[in-house]
């Protein structure tokens, strides 16, 4: 069970992040403070997986800004007595971007998790299949690391999902 609705919320939220609501339709327009375009996201760059930034370099496949969406954590409170799953799925977007200049690096960081901010935002409530979305998200910044293309930033976007299965 627990395997099936980490999977389920997984998709959900990859299917959010990349539809014609998704992250692109507010990168549209979004621009580096040094002028540049941010690049919208394809579907190479949004990976249902936790996977630690040092492996996924090493794998050579992996294109900047990247998203890895997972399950951190499942929890059947049984809020409701008779249902065979009802809690909460602590769910993760990871975002890391990297280029091989330091200068700009936060800044597009910050508006990709702003994107993706804005899709939780307008995605709030019943999200159907029992799942539910109260809003609440949480936003952690690492800091700068060596990695991916030179310079690697990362932002965890932590959030909850309310689930009410039989």
């Amino acid at each position: 069970m627990a395997n099936t609705i980490g999977s389920l919320i997984t998709g959900q939220v990859i299917q959010l992040l990349t539809g014609a609501s998704g992250v692109n339709s507010y990168l549209d327009g979004s621009a580096q403070d040094n002028g540049q375009p941010l690049n919208s996201l394809n579907a190479a760059q949004v990976r249902g997986q936790n996977v630690a930034p040092d492996i996924a370099d090493k794998s050579n496949t992996i294109q900047y800004p990247a998203m890895n969406v997972y399950c951190e954590k499942i929890v059947n409170s049984l809020a409701e007595k008779f249902r065979t799953f009802s809690g909460n799925v602590h769910t993760v977007v990871e975002l890391r971007h990297s280029q091989d200049r330091l200068d700009g690096l936060q800044d597009a960081l910050e508006s990709y998790t702003d994107a993706i901010m804005q899709v939780l935002n307008a995605n709030r409530g019943d999200w159907g299949s029992g799942l539910f979305y109260c809003g609440e998200y949480q936003v952690l910044f690492g800091a700068v690391k060596h990695g991916g293309k030179n310079f690697l930033q990362m932002a965890k976007i932590s959030f909850e999902i309310g689930v009410s299965r039989s």
